[in-house]
């Protein structure tokens, strides 16, 4: 699983204190959709604070309801949130009840003085001491459930009110055993009918039974299975990139041959499902290889969304693509190898391969995906569409050096002969004859006189 620095503005690689990514699931649909913190107990852990803390944090920021199974490590967020989102979200719990407020060391406690409702904070590392002056809504909650309490223990509760009254009702009992009241049974009996017929009480001492029904076992059935499940995935994040890489092909086979691809929250799945296998890059070739047939040209455009999901300005999981399309025309070669270039081409057009990584990948013949012999064949009947590629790339970029030159060179020229010929010019007097009566009859130009 990988790790990150429990603060994440440490760039140090070699930081000491680590955590867990948060890894999450979305279960459920409609009203009743919830994401259920896979290792939530994990993270707590390495933060040295209850997990009820920080899932009641991602409940006040994002207004959810939170649900805890300490017997499981079951934390739930009502609603469909994205672990990258969730992650963002601890950052802010960790800035505010884990990091130390003078050193940013991770080495805090948190000390309850319930009766001040006060909540302290402790450093190891620097000995700080001092009250916390964060004001959220978890403030609340942290003082009715005090980190030394262990919510998981047989009898202990989620509120101070109710560990209240179990402590004074075990002094009661505790002072009939030593007074050695000849009457105890009775009195017990009397109290433990008292507190179960009082339909006022909200404490849940009043029934210690188990339900036997059909219906309890099979819930009861379904816990554990849940619980097992989702330790299953926390050791998914552990195994190699190859186990990962299978797991995430036999989840997109089920879902290919159910008929769900053609879904978005399908799509969202997916790339869900990846990012939490840590293989987002990889994915690809795993999915040219299930969605891809010998009718590739027109499942091109119908599988487009989902591949996009992944190969968006990601130039590696674009070369992880074309690695997939290789080995998809060497399994068809007699009818897709003479159209590679279509293929290419189609690939180019629906922007899920940018022309930076086909050029690239046009330089050199690699025999990563398939053999030597088929990756010539598949370069050379691809060849003339590189070939234009890389030709309209020169050309594009010729034609922007001489369109920067005519620009910078027609910027001077136009200011002048703007200049000239918004400029009025003067109008040049018209020249009348005058005709006189002097004999000699010459004409007189009125401008010489």
């Amino acid at each position: 699983m990988g790790t990150l620095n429990v603060n994440r503005n440490v760039t140090d690689l070699y930081y000491r204190y680590k955590m867990p990514r948060i890894c999450a699931k979305v279960e459920g649909k409609g009203n009743g959709i919830k994401t259920v913190i896979v290792n939530m107990a994990e993270v707590a852990k390495a933060l040295n604070r209850p997990a009820t803390y920080p899932t009641k944090y991602f409940g006040c920021e994002l207004g959810a309801q939170t649900q805890f199974d300490h017997k499981n490590e079951r934390f739930i967020v009502n609603g469909s949130h994205d672990a990258s989102k969730l992650q963002d979200l601890l950052d802010g719990f960790i800035r505010k009840y884990v990091l130390c407020p003078e050193c940013d060391n991770p080495e805090t406690d948190l000390i309850i003085v319930a009766k001040k409702e006060q909540i302290s904070q402790t450093c190891k590392a620097c000995g700080f001491h001092g009250l916390l002056k964060v004001q959220h809504k978890v403030n609340t909650f942290i003082l009715k459930n005090p980190p030394t309490m262990n919510p998981a223990a047989p009898g202990a509760s989620l509120t101070e009110g109710k560990r209240s009254k179990r402590s004074k009702k075990a002094e009661g009992d505790s002072n009939h055993a030593t007074n050695g009241d000849s009457s105890k049974d009775s009195d017990d009996f009397h109290t433990n009918s008292k507190i179960t017929n009082n339909d006022n009480d909200d404490d849940d001492d009043g029934q210690w039974t188990t339900e036997v029904s059909e219906e309890a076992v099979r819930a009861r059935m379904l816990d554990l299975s849940e619980g097992a499940k989702n330790i299953t995935i926390s050791e998914d994040t552990e195994k190699t990139e190859k186990q990962r890489m299978d797991i995430f092909y036999e989840y997109v086979k089920k879902r290919r041959d159910t008929g769900e691809l053609d879904n978005i929250q399908a799509h969202k799945e997916i790339h869900n499902e990846a990012t939490r296998l840590e293989i987002n890059q990889k994915a690809p070739l795993i999915l040219a290889e299930l969605l891809f047939t010998e009718n590739i040209t027109a499942e091109i455009k119908k599988h487009r969304n989902l591949l996009l999901r992944f190969t968006h300005e990601d130039e590696k999981a674009q070369k992880y693509l074309l690695g997939g399309v290789e080995q998809v025309i060497a399994l068809h070669a007699a009818k897709l190898i003479d159209k590679s270039a279509v293929i290419l081409k189609l690939f180019y057009d629906t922007d899920l391969i940018d022309e930076k990584v086909i050029l690239e990948w046009g330089s050199k013949i690699s025999k990563k995906y398939v053999s030597k012999e088929v990756a010539q064949q598949i370069h050379d009947k691809a060849a003339p569409f590189v070939k234009w590629l890389k030709e309209a790339e020169e050309e594009s970029e010729d034609s922007e050096e001489e369109d920067d030159d005519v620009e910078i060179g027609f910027d001077d020229r136009a200011k002048v002969d703007s200049l000239s010929s918004n400029a009025v010019k003067p109008v040049a007097p018209v020249k009348k004859p005058i005709v006189d009566d002097d004999e000699d009859g010459e004409e007189l130009d009125i401008d010489n006189i």
